[in-house]
């Protein structure tokens, strides 16, 4: 597992407040892969991680969301925890950024309560995901086959419920991120 991801440029997208856990042990596996992760964000400098039910580190920011774009990442990861999430949801730049990588096919996971953003992105419809079990009612209401499984893929769109299931989370992500582009024919309802 140490060159599937060689030459492979991810972005991982938080805001304060993300579940640390859900974006360290992902992007070791993915560094471990090969690939390159840039954590992004609305924050200038630093972002602050949440560790269960206190503030956790401070990672340093390696692009700034206000410049960053789609075409220059392969990949997208979205960590959950609640507020970051939240917080994501509602920047436009964010879910602009979001969405652009689903309508460009590019593979994106998201764990916990990361599926927030991709509701507001509004790429959810059709697709079947998971999450952790609160965001059930939301990913239905927008569309999606919501099911409680440890990890789901649908078409390059991997999903998983809680830090428990990031050693599968880490397996599928590096495999889908492996594949690339995923085309999605769309059906007469999107």
């Amino acid at each position: 597992m140490a060159s599937e991801l060689r030459g492979k440029r991810i972005a991982a997208l938080v805001d304060d407040g993300f579940e640390q856990v859900e974006l360290t042990e992902p992007k070791q596996a993915l560094e471990g892969a090969g690939a390159h992760v840039d954590i992004v964000s609305p924050q200038p400098q630093k972002v602050k991680g949440w560790q269960h039910t206190k503030w956790g580190d401070e990672f340093s920011v390696d692009q700034r969301l206000d410049s960053a774009t789609a075409g220059e990442y392969d990949a997208l990861l979205l960590p959950g925890g609640v507020m970051n999430p939240d917080r994501l949801r509602t920047n436009p730049k964010a879910v602009a950024l979001v969405k652009a990588f689903a309508d460009a096919g590019k593979p994106i996971a998201a764990i916990c309560h990361g599926p927030w953003t991709l509701i507001d992105a509004g790429v959810v419809r059709g697709r079947t995901l998971t999450s952790w079990p609160s965001l059930a009612t939301d990913l239905r209401n927008a569309g999606a086959n919501w099911v409680d499984e440890e990890c789901v893929n649908d078409n390059g769109l991997v999903t998983a419920r809680k830090p428990a299931d990031i050693p599968a989370f880490n397996r599928k992500m590096i495999e889908e991120f492996a594949e690339g582009i995923h085309r999605r024919e769309k059906s007469a309802t999107q």
